[in-house]
């Protein structure tokens, strides 16, 4: 049997936040350069529908990590699988992540970007799952806090699949 999957934030209402999100951002740095840090794979369209949203001059590089694997739970090692091409130093700075849940692959990424000396470091997440966290570290701009359930769909993956999906979606795996 397919997997089933559940509405949980339709497009409009992923879109409404993000634009929300872009204004709040565009009144905190004004007209300052800002270089966004998309997480791959799974912030590609947050952070392509932000940038747009943003109208500022911006830059984009991106890093890949993982500690997910092919797996639904973290496995508490995070690997740097793409680094950075571009040098971040006395620049303003924003982490795009798709989903914040256990915080050990902000808390690592954040320690890590810290030492390349960015003029300000700030985290911007679509989601939050407060109850999965284990790690505390803050995210300056969220869009949603959800519930402890595996999402996909706007970026979010299980095995590589549902990516490509408009809208989010509660996974219901068959038995």
């Amino acid at each position: 049997m397919p997997d089933q999957l559940e509405c949980f934030l339709d497009e409009s209402v992923i879109q409404n936040r993000v634009r929300e999100m872009a204004l709040q951002i565009r009144e905190d740095y004004g007209n300052a350069h800002l270089v966004l840090i998309g997480v791959l794979k799974g912030s590609l369209f947050f952070l392509a529908d932000l940038s747009r949203h943003l109208g500022l001059e911006v830059s984009m590089d991106f890093i890949q990590v993982s500690s997910y694997g092919m797996e639904k739970s973290s496995s508490g090692v995070v690997q740097i699988r793409k680094d950075l091409d571009q040098n971040i130093e006395g620049k303003h700075v924003l982490i795009v992540e798709d989903i914040v849940d256990t915080g050990l692959t902000l808390d690592h990424l954040k320690s890590l970007l810290a030492t390349r000396s960015p003029k300000s470091l700030k985290v911007v997440s679509l989601l939050s799952k407060p109850e999965a966290r284990k790690f505390e570290t803050l995210v300056d701009y969220l869009g949603f806090e959800i519930p402890n359930k595996f999402v996909v769909g706007y970026g979010l993956d299980y095995a590589e699949r549902y990516r490509n999906l408009p809208y989010i979606a509660i996974l219901h795996e068959s038995a």
